[in-house]
């Protein structure tokens, strides 16, 4: 299928995930649903993508632009319940598929069932995340479930190359999975670090945004091509590369930042529409495939119904089994193990935050057509049922009752509020006392050949601006702490005096009274301000959301 086609695919998964996005529905449901339905389509064409178009295009921006925004400190704080669910939660699913798949699915030995295993294993966070921000749900949730998302595709992806070696007869370097294991960890870490680090200060030299922005571009797409030919983790590479430039952003300009979240937010939009899109596109052309290979569909679907079941089960058996071990040695008294972040009902929403994704897909399609010695793969068409069932149905399944489980189980924190309100409360003192040194600073030792009286009276100016500002802020906590009622009625005066100044700055360009240049930088100003105040409706909506 040409471009124009994929094209069109975006445009009509923008417009339904808007669609649904209006009416509060989850928007990758409603677009898998709405994909599924529309592949029945008579005399539609199918819309295929190779496997390393998916994994060396669509992949490695949507990665980045998570590790981007992600806390490199959050990290390193729940990195063990991180790498447990990414890696160990991944391995555990992968061999536990392995073993029920070879005793169902007669067509697929040992080898197959796990190359199956290895497809079906990694979880897809984004449905989940973005739902968990809707309800309130924690942010130590929140950051887990994002951190198991960077983590788990390359723990997936390197057995599922592991494990297709095995089969098909190829060979690496090395015939230790292990040692080729932590070849693909240790050099996608390299990879992702030499590449972020030169990117880095070529960016600090440049002092041009749109330059800035188009290098934080091409990185990812570099990282994971770079690290794949090395035969190391091209996600490793791209997740490692993210986290650093986003750990770094803080040297990068304003406008560079304004810029790139602008930049990042549309294309994860965009991908993640299109992904979401193509997973139910291909529903009727897969059933199709194991139609023409002899295989009865009855019997295709009822296995690939029981390998969805197994993927269900394992997670969250998992996931209790993890933190029954755990409560058991607190009461015994030991604190080996240290103390567990996330509490029962919170390990209980992350088990079932178990949805498939783009990687699952890119995987099954990933499969070789034949051995070696030149025979057919064995099973190749149930793993790709059983992948695209396995994706749909989670994504179904468990994507349309996480709403129900978050509220439930009623997981939300009742001091994270107030924790968020006094971490911002600290960061406006910080910011009240920088700004009174640095003006004092500035009062000490005013630049040569000033005028002491005109400097003192700028000086003064910023500083009433600066207290200005500083009891706007006041003005919109006291609105906030008198309820949500005030708080909502202040955002909305100020969001109407807002558009009001932009219509009339309009109409003063319009009559010619007004350059159109001096209108677009104003209007720049006037946007930044009323992000801030819709952020804050959104976040009050949310807020809504979440006490009902």
């Amino acid at each position: 299928m040409n471009g124009a086609w994929i094209l069109l695919v975006v445009i009509a998964g923008i417009a339904v995930a808007a669609v649904a996005t209006r009416r509060d529905l989850q928007a990758p449901l409603v677009l898998v649903a709405v994909g599924a339905l529309v592949s029945f389509a008579p005399g539609l064409p199918r819309l295929e993508l190779h496997p390393d178009i998916i994994l060396g295009v669509v992949l490695p921006p949507l990665l980045y632009s998570s590790a981007l925004r992600f806390s490199v400190p959050t990290f390193r704080q729940y990195l063990p319940s991180i790498l447990r669910l990414g890696i160990l939660t991944v391995l555990v699913t992968a061999f536990v598929v392995a073993w029920a798949a070879s005793a169902v699915i007669a067509s697929l030995t040992f080898g197959a069932a796990l190359v199956l295993g290895a497809v079906v294993a990694p979880t897809d966070a984004v449905s989940a995340v973005a739902v968990g921000q809707r309800l309130g749900l924690p942010r130590r949730v929140i950051a887990v479930l994002t951190g198991e998302g960077l983590v788990n595709d390359a723990t997936a992806l390197t057995l599922f190359t592991v494990a297709v070696s095995a089969v098909t007869g190829t060979h690496f370097f090395t015939d230790s999975p292990l040692a080729f294991f932590a070849y693909e960890v240790a050099g996608g870490v390299v990879v992702g670090l030499v590449l972020a680090f030169v990117v880095h200060r070529i960016r600090t030299r440049m002092y041009d945004s749109p330059l800035e922005t188009v290098l934080g571009l091409v990185l990812p797409f570099a990282a994971y091509l770079a690290a794949e030919e090395l035969h190391t983790s091209g996600v490793l590479a791209v997740v490692v590369a993210g986290l650093y430039l986003g750990h770094r952003a803080t040297d990068a300009s304003v406008s560079t930042r304004i810029q790139e979240r602008a930049v990042w937010k549309s294309i994860d939009v965009m991908l993640e529409t299109f992904v979401f899109a193509y997973m139910g596109l291909q529903f009727r052309f897969v059933l199709d495939e194991v139609r023409q290979s002899g295989v009865e569909l009855h019997l295709a679907l009822l296995g690939s119904c029981a390998v969805l079941l197994v993927v269900m089960t394992v997670r969250p058996a998992w996931s209790l089994l993890h933190w029954s071990r755990r409560a058991l040695v607190r009461r015994l008294g030991s604190e080996r193990l240290g103390r567990d972040p996330l509490s029962l009902r919170e390990h209980l929403v992350v088990s079932w935050a178990g949805m498939r994704g783009v990687v699952t897909l890119a995987a099954a399609g990933g499969v070789p057509v034949t051995l070696a010695s030149g025979a057919d793969f064995p099973g190749r068409e149930m793993i790709q049922i059983c992948a695209l069932v396995v994706a749909v149905g989670t994504l179904l399944i468990q994507g349309a009752t996480m709403p129900w489980l978050i509220r439930r189980l009623d997981v939300t924190d009742p001091y994270e509020r107030l924790r968020t309100e006094e971490q911002f409360a600290l960061a406006r003192r910080i910011s009240s006392v920088s700004d009174e040194r640095a003006l004092r600073a500035l009062a000490e030792r005013p630049p040569d050949g000033t005028d002491p009286e005109i400097y003192g009276r700028v000086l003064e100016r910023v500083r009433t601006a600066l207290q200005a500002r500083e009891e706007a802020r006041d003005v919109e906590a006291a609105a906030e702490d008198a309820g949500t009622g005030m708080a909502a009625l202040f955002d909305s005066i100020r969001r109407t005096t807002l558009r009001a100044r932009r219509q009339d700055l309009i109409e003063a360009r319009d009559g010619g009274e007004l350059d159109d240049e001096i209108l677009r930088d104003l209007l720049e100003s006037l946007d930044i301000e009323e992000a801030a105040v819709e952020e804050r409706i959104r976040r009050r909506r949310g807020d809504d959301i979440m006490r009902r």
